[in-house]
């Protein structure tokens, strides 16, 4: 395989991206989302306040353990700069399946606890993260179809 101009741009890029994620992913899941915010996000969701104070905990273990598995995936994606080809499809995958969050994975209660917790600044890191795994699968997705091969490598 022989490099283009783009492999190298590419994988800094995920490399990157991946690092500003795996931040935004664990600022979100063990900052952002706490106790309240969880509860409040179940009260949203229509749950009466008594069984949205009993479920949260449980919840908010959940929705951390995925986060960290996020936060794993999304830090395997600073492994780019070494170019292998299973970083480019664990880096594909985990951003395609994040970019999905606000498109109903993540309810949109969420959204609007987090906006009355903390205001429009609480909303970032969900933000840049969703949207931003969301225009770094387009551009994996993109140098894919265009090369047909994991970081816009071309065959000799």
């Amino acid at each position: 395989m022989t490099a283009t101009v783009w492999t190298r741009r590419l994988q800094i890029l995920v490399f990157a991206c991946s690092l500003v994620f795996t931040a935004g992913t664990l600022l979100h899941g063990f900052v952002v989302m706490n106790p309240d915010t969880m509860e409040a996000t179940m009260r949203l969701a229509g749950k009466p306040p008594a069984e949205a104070a009993d479920a949260a905990p449980g919840f908010l273990t959940g929705f951390r353990i995925v986060g960290a598995i996020y936060a794993v995936g999304n830090a395997l994606g600073m492994l780019a700069l070494r170019g292998r080809a299973w970083v480019f499809w664990v880096a594909l995958l985990v951003n395609a399946t994040q970019a999905a969050g606000p498109f109903g994975m993540i309810p949109a209660e969420m959204f609007q606890a987090v906006s009355d917790a903390y205001g429009p600044a609480g909303l970032l890191p969900s933000l840049i993260t969703d949207g931003g795994a969301l225009m770094l699968t387009l551009v994996l997705l993109a140098t894919l179809v265009r090369y047909r091969r994991p970081w816009a490598l071309r065959r000799h």
